[in-house]
């Protein structure tokens, strides 16, 4: 695949995420007064929650510390992208990384922190966006191990 089409592939994810993301957040503190939970299914809450941390609610009030840390790892990924971006399927975690990166990042701008909305047992709650970046990752970490049909030396 050419690199203007990785790049084509990538924007159309990130778009998805995005307006997904922002779309979902916008149902749910329209119908959600702030702190209010509603359980939907068995230990399953629906939540209107702010996080002004990262993942899992780590470095909570940050501020400059968690813009640097979002920063950073958004700019490795670009260049990474930009350096291996034929590489097969590259072009889909990066698009749920910066789509998800994104969508907090607009609610960083607009909120002062992130709205997170499914509260599941055990577990901090989250959004969309979280959960693209999650799944980001871990597409991220096949696309990078996967074996292009070349020989791996022993």
């Amino acid at each position: 695949m050419s690199a203007r089409a990785s790049w084509a592939r990538a924007a159309a994810v990130l778009a998805c995420i995005l307006l997904a993301d922002q779309a979902v957040k916008a149902l749910v503190t329209s119908s959600l007064a702030r702190g209010e939970e509603r359980e939907v299914l068995a230990g399953i809450k629906l939540v209107n929650v702010r996080n002004s941390g990262v993942a899992f609610g780590q470095l909570q009030n940050g501020g400059v510390i968690v813009a640097a840390v979002i920063a950073v790892a958004v700019v490795a990924l670009v260049v990474y992208f930009a350096r291996h971006g034929t590489r097969p399927w590259m072009w889909l975690p990066t698009g749920l990384l910066l789509g998800g990166a994104l969508g907090n990042i607009v609610d960083r701008l607009r909120e002062g922190a992130v709205i997170d909305f499914v509260k599941l047992p055990y577990w901090p709650p989250f959004n969309v966006a979280d959960s693209a970046i999650t799944v980001g990752v871990v597409v991220l970490l096949f696309v990078i191990d996967r074996d292009d049909g070349a020989a791996r030396p022993a």
